[in-house]
């Protein structure tokens, strides 16, 4: 048995080599894996491509990856994905699209590699993880700053788009749907974030302002996805408050937010106003039959109808991820409802979506995934979990958000992030106290 002056004679491991074995180079590799992935839905693809791969080496680079994996494999909020992944590799047993299925492979890896980044890797420290957040705060409101921006230069020209259905991209170009969900999501995440009293007071005071500028580019922007996200959230949170939490002060004032802030919006905006106007003039002319060509919402309609008759000719597995868009070009051959085959849009909601793709099946493998986290109590229970939780399911109401890249990787990082994260935290061994 080797005596103490022997141990301590030993060398300690130096450069690279301690960092790897201390479980820093894992930890960093995470971070900077992190950082990439929000500075690249905010502003670049490159690096949303690339942050997976870095999280991956991450996670090969704990040093005790051999006694995480029991533990990771325990994650339920690992296997939800998984299952939609599998559900997508059996599909090659009946795709038409192979083309189409080969691609979806490789897009949909995320569902495997973020969750095991995120299970696997050097868990990031409280201060990393809240720097992360508040990149992602803070960056949405400069994009969102800039955007209104660019509004303002020219108001009247961009309430006429908004009067004829057409909505402002922000300025780094993400589409209006992905960027109005971006906000609600920094608006909700940023106040909780700004309570946090361990949090530097600078820092604190940037994120509060963040949330105020996020709530006035979705007014003023008139953002429809991400303002029927934000509002439902409110009310979800001014029940919770009068009827769970007993806080009655609280809970009146959010219902008394949820009653002044879109009347206020609609008389002082004309940019709310042009959208509300629009909305029913949209729905109206799919009520009436009249050409819906030009009109978004009635398109959706349209759409949502021929996703049903789709959904109903293969219940169980659906028609495949792959064979999705062409089964629906399909049926509008059927029925066009006097669209153009240009304007013959794809279903516009994910749960439509889910059920058309993979069937009941798929469907339930989703819903998994989504609400399953919120059948764990300490995660139901966790604010930064079931906000973006529901935020999400609200806006997937109104489109396909997995279909689309840049929405796909903000819903897959964040939930690795936030859901993958919490789980993997609750169920770490306690540490041995002091003797």
């Amino acid at each position: 048995m080797p005596t103490s002056e022997s141990v301590s004679s030993i060398p300690e491991p130096a450069g690279w080599k301690s960092w790897w074995c201390s479980g820093r180079l894992s930890q960093y590799l995470l971070l900077l894996a992190c950082v990439a992935g929000v500075v690249g839905l905010l502003a670049s693809r490159a690096l949303v491509a690339l942050a997976p791969v870095v999280g991956v080496v991450a996670a090969l680079a704990n040093p005790h990856i051999r006694r995480q994996v029991p533990q990771w494999l325990r994650l339920r909020t690992v296997w939800a994905p998984a299952g939609l992944y599998v559900l997508l590799l059996l599909s090659g047993l009946y795709t038409h699209e192979w083309p189409e299925w080969r691609h979806e492979l490789f897009r949909q890896l995320p569902w495997l590699a973020v969750p095991l980044v995120f299970g696997l890797a050097v868990p990031l420290t409280g201060r990393q993880r809240f720097g992360v957040g508040s990149l992602f705060v803070v960056g949405i409101a400069l994009i969102g700053a800039a955007t209104v921006g660019q509004y303002l230069r020219d108001p009247a020209t961009a309430n006429e788009a908004f009067r004829l259905g057409q909505s402002m991209p922000s300025v780094t170009r993400i589409f209006h749907i992905h960027f109005g969900l971006m906000l609600a999501l920094a608006t909700f995440l940023g106040f909780r974030m700004a309570r946090q009293r361990h949090a530097p007071h600078c820092l604190r005071i940037a994120l509060g302002l963040s949330v105020v500028v996020c709530v006035v580019v979705l007014h003023v922007l008139a953002y429809r996805s991400g303002l029927l996200a934000a509002y439902t959230l409110l009310l979800i949170e001014a029940l919770l408050a009068l009827l769970v939490r007993r806080r009655f002060w609280l809970g009146a004032t959010l219902l008394l937010a949820l009653a002044v802030g879109p009347w206020l919006a609609y008389q002082t905006l004309g940019s709310v106003r042009e959208r509300v106007n629009n909305t029913f003039f949209d729905l109206e002319q799919f009520e009436l039959q009249h050409d819906i060509n030009h009109f978004s919402l009635s398109r959706r309609l349209a759409a949502w109808q021929t996703a049903t008759v789709v959904a109903r000719q293969h219940p169980l597995l659906g028609v495949g991820p792959a064979d999705a868009h062409a089964a629906m070009m399909d049926q509008y051959a059927w029925r066009s409802y006097g669209l153009l085959p240009a304007n013959r849009v794809m279903v516009h909601n994910q749960y439509l979506h889910q059920l058309v793709a993979g069937g009941v099946v798929g469907l339930a493998l989703w819903l998994l995934v989504l609400l399953g986290p919120l059948g764990q109590p300490t995660l139901r229970r966790n604010p930064y979990v079931y906000r973006f939780v529901l935020l999400s399911a609200v806006a997937m109401l109104t489109d396909s958000l997995l279909e689309l890249q840049t929405s796909y990787n903000l819903f897959v990082f964040l939930y690795g992030f936030l859901i993958v994260a919490a789980e993997r935290r609750l169920r770490q061994p306690p540490k041995p106290s002091p003797a």
